[in-house]
Parts: C-alpha cells; structure tokens; sequence
C-alpha cells in the first residue's frame, strides 16, 4: 500500500484546491488506478456529519473495507480522503492503526489535508509514501497559468483581457478555466470589455485580496473588489474582517516577540500572521486607533441608517484604512 498525503495551505482557495485534487488524479494515473475504483470521502466538517457505531463517523465506513479487504477483483483501488484535516483525532487514529496492520499491496491512500500534518500522518508516510506540499497560489503563478491556457486554447486575447480577467478571479483558475470554456465560444477578438460584460462580479472574492490592497494603500483596487465583495455579501461581512484584522494589528503592536503574538491571536494561516508581523512597527498608534473609532462610526451607520448609506460609508472607510495602514 502506498500512502500520499498532499499538504495544502491552511484556508485552500479554488486554486490551491484544484491543484490538489489535481495532484491526486494524476497519483492515481501514474499507480494505474482506474477513475472507477477510487472510492472518494469528503470528510465531514469536525461539528458535522453522522454519528457511526465505532470511531468513524457514518461517512467514513466505506474507508474500512478498502483498507482491510482490497479489491475483491484483484484490481488497483484507490482511497482518496478529500478534506482530512477535519479528521477527528479518534478517526485519525483508527485510520492510522487500520493502514499500519494492513498488508495490502494493491491500495492507493491519499489524504488531501489543508494546513500543518498531524505527527502521527507524518510518521505513517516514513517507507510508505511521500507528502507533497501545494503551496498558495501568487497572482503571478496565476498570470502563468491563464497565458498557458490562453495558447493551448489558442484564443484571441488582448492584453487588457487577461488582465481583466486575473482581476475578476485572482488566483481562482477554477473559475478561470470555465469563463475560458465560454470564451471560446466568443469566435472573435477577445477585449477587456468582453471580460466585464459576461462577467459581472466575482462571487467568491477572497477578503484577503482587498485587506492587501488596503496595506499597499492602493485604493482603486480596494475599492473595486470591495464593490466585487458586497455584490453576495452583507456589509457587516465587511466590518468583521476589517475589525478582526485590526484586532490583529494591535496584538502584533503589543506583544514583545513574534511567538507571543502568534499565541495571542490563537493560531491562524502562517502567511498572514507572517505578513502582520512584519507591518507591526510600520503603522502608528495613532492610526490604530483612528481606524477603530471610524469602525464604531460604520458599524452604527450600517446598523441604524438606510441601505443606501452602506456603500458609500464603507467606501470611505476604505480609502481612510488605505491613508492610514500604507
């Protein structure tokens, strides 16, 4: 039996998940398992899911006879766990125990597992398999990607089209790759302005992508995904990420070194602590403060004044953040 544990970032965006899925499929191709004998588990959310008689949960059962049993044709079989890191700890453990007991030379296992691999996974791997790491996708590894498809589709991109188009959906090449498929479609030059009329918005705007314009003080790109943002979500989704980015700020300006501050927080992606850490001496006391009177000021707005005030106050707070993070 050969173990793979494919190691995503803490948070995965459709990116980073589709590499990893894609990392998957192309372990099971290389080991010669077929499509049709990989048995797929999205593992349920830890607060989630059916109870089971033993130590799995209901849907994790068919885990147990892959790992004991086999194919019953004597074919490869694969197992590929899809969301692991809400394994419980007693579901980890049993399926560390059943993959350690089991002499099979016929399966496949692979964990798709978001954020940092538990010790006793790790150990599994040791003679068994490998861990490969999909990092998180930069703009510019997506930028990569869209002229790739662009040639092998062989389309009629201008140069504003690819950049509207890495605007509309960052590092979400998921996306990207079905409004290539309807691009395709197009039969003719394709412009930016092609871009912005069948796609209007951006469903699935990371906040994390207008929180870093607001740090490089950039404010016509905050603006703009911000408008992206309250297109499917309520301005009050708005304020708590600005408010808890803030509260971040601030422990990172008070703590006395970076491990104080990482248990202060109480965990979260690396990358972004990193990136708070590093800001910690760049923003003055002062404007910590200013930014949190002028979340007050929205939040009240947003609570007891018309809808039609929503946007255009968290457009200023925006630009003042922008003023007062850069």
């Amino acid at each position: 039996m050969a173990l793979l544990i494919v190691a995503g970032p803490n948070d995965p965006g459709p990116g980073e998940r589709e590499k990893m899925l894609d990392t998957a499929t192309a372990h099971f191709t290389r080991r010669g398992v077929a499509p049709a004998e990989v048995i797929r588990i999205d593992v349920p959310g830890r607060g989630a899911g059916e109870e089971g008689d033993g130590a799995l949960r209901a849907e994790l059962d068919p885990a147990i006879p892959v790992l004991q049993s086999g194919s019953l044709f004597g074919e490869p079989q694969g197992l590929e766990l899809v969301d692991a890191q809400n394994l419980r700890k007693a579901e980890l453990g049993a399926l560390v125990e059943l993959m350690e007991t089991a002499d099979l030379t016929q399966v496949e296992a692979v964990f798709l597992w978001a954020g940092t691999v538990p010790k006793a996974l790790r150990a599994l791997v040791s003679g068994r398999g490998e861990i490969v790491t999909v990092t998180r996708m930069k703009q510019r590894e997506a930028a990569r990607w869209l002229d790739e498809q662009v040639k092998l589709r062989d389309l009629d991109f201008a140069t504003d089209a690819a950049r509207a188009l890495l605007d509309h959906y960052g590092t979400d090449t998921a996306g990207m790759a079905r409004a290539l498929d309807q691009l395709a479609e197009v039969g003719s030059r394709i412009t930016a302005d092609t871009i912005h009329d069948r796609f209007k918005n951006r469903p699935d705007e990371p906040t994390w992508l207008i929180t870093d314009a607001i740090d490089k003080g950039d404010v016509g790109t905050a603006l703009r995904r911000l408008a992206d943002f309250l297109v499917h979500e309520h301005p009050l989704v708005y304020l708590a990420v600005l408010e808890s980015d803030l509260k971040k700020r601030g422990l990172a300006a008070a703590a006395p070194d970076k491990e104080t501050f990482v248990e202060w927080v109480g965990g979260g992606p690396p990358w972004s602590l990193e990136r708070t850490w590093s800001q910690r001496g760049r923003v003055r006391e002062s404007s910590l403060r200013s930014a949190q009177e002028a979340l007050v000021r929205a939040d009240r707005v947003v609570k007891s004044q018309p809808e039609d005030m929503h946007r255009v106050t968290l457009e200023r707070l925006t630009v003042a953040l922008c003023r007062w993070y850069s």
